[in-house]
């Protein structure tokens, strides 16, 4: 039976974050200072490496402990991705809400239990897919819905750089990929159909480090993603292309630039049939700039007090972005294109 999350009514709420490596100390640093939230402890069995908690009596070797000294109203679980269902069932029934970290899951199997936990309990819970928040991103999705490109031709992406020595339970797809296939998505209004995808392993793990994935969503929108932790320089742009120009939003200085088709005719007929589009003018937009993991947060306290609309990437969604990076890495292990079923989203019973 599927229980009716309720809003949380104390103001303001008290939230915890498990795990405090490379992105839970963030969630630490920005709990601690939201005047939207009260600050209720951290737990990682390693200690708080970072000096992440102002506190140190509010660092815990366990969620057990956590508790102990007092249940939180909400939690962030950033905790490896392998511990997701562990931690969110062991929160869930002691109906704390949860802000699960992307991927929601190891497994579109796993992500179901876990699903299974917050209908079982009511909770309310949602997905952390930063990249959702970034402001290039944000305002170059509001662009295409309005029409700005006209009709979408393609989706694609880049996210390349070092490898980052605090991965070890996954690959490039699960780690960096899901970024990616959730963008698609989201950007593009319409699940994945199909994709095919190369995967390669130079650095001697039991992982990928290199990823290359096409496919198409079921609205006929085309993508294309490049994921690779071999590369010596850090890149993340995302463009889009359609049929009046080309937006272009880098993430990590959150520009978004956009590139016109030209409208500069020709007489010779013959060449004009042969050049396509012309280039246009460039225009990089000005964007105010909020930290995306704060507008993350702020949506998600938003979603706790039942604001509709409130922005969050709903469990739905991460369960589609777990079973696309389950296609993707099937299709590189076979050498065949993946068809998606439809639903993906079906909990388990």
């Amino acid at each position: 039976m599927r229980v009716v999350p309720q809003p949380v009514t104390q103001t303001p709420p008290r939230g915890a974050v498990l795990g405090l490596g490379m992105i839970g100390r963030h969630h630490a640093r920005l709990l601690q200072s939201t005047p939207r939230a009260t600050f209720a402890g951290a737990v990682d069995p390693g200690g708080d490496r970072f000096a992440a908690v102002r506190d140190p009596g509010l660092v815990f070797a366990s969620a057990r402990a956590l508790l102990a000294a007092g249940r939180p109203d909400f939690a962030i679980v950033a905790v490896p991705t392998e511990d997701h269902v562990a931690v969110v069932e062991e929160l869930t029934a002691k109906a704390i809400h949860v802000l699960v970290e992307k991927p929601l899951a190891a497994t579109a199997d796993e992500a179901r239990r876990i699903m299974d936990a917050v209908q079982r309990t009511g909770v309310v819970a949602a997905v952390g897919h930063v990249e959702r928040y970034n402001p290039a991103l944000l305002e170059l999705r509001r662009r295409v819905q309005a029409g700005q490109l006209g009709q979408v031709f393609l989706i694609a992406t880049e996210r390349i750089g070092p490898f980052p020595d605090r991965v070890r339970d996954v690959g490039a797809v699960k780690d960096l990929g899901t970024h990616d296939l959730d963008l698609v998505r989201w950007l593009g209004g319409a699940p994945v159909e199909r994709v095919a995808a190369q995967t390669q392993h130079r650095m001697g793990r039991a992982h990928e480090d290199l990823v290359l994935a096409t496919g198409a969503l079921d609205n006929g929108v085309s993508f294309n993603c490049i994921v690779d932790w071999l590369s010596p320089t850090k890149v993340r742009r995302t463009r889009v292309l359609g049929e009046r120009g080309m937006l272009v939003a880098d993430t990590l200085t959150a520009d978004l630039t956009f590139f016109a088709n030209g409208d500069v005719a020709s007489e010779w007929a013959a060449t004009q049939s042969l050049r396509g589009v012309s280039e246009g003018d460039m225009t990089r937009y000005a964007l105010p700039r909020r930290e995306p993991l704060l507008v993350e947060l702020e949506a998600f306290l938003d979603h706790l007090a039942g604001h509709d609309g409130a922005g969050t990437v709903s469990l739905d969604e991460g369960l589609e972005t777990v079973a696309y990076a389950e296609a993707v890495l099937a299709s590189a292990a076979t050498g065949e294109t993946v068809t998606l079923r439809a639903p993906v989203a079906e909990p388990a019973s």
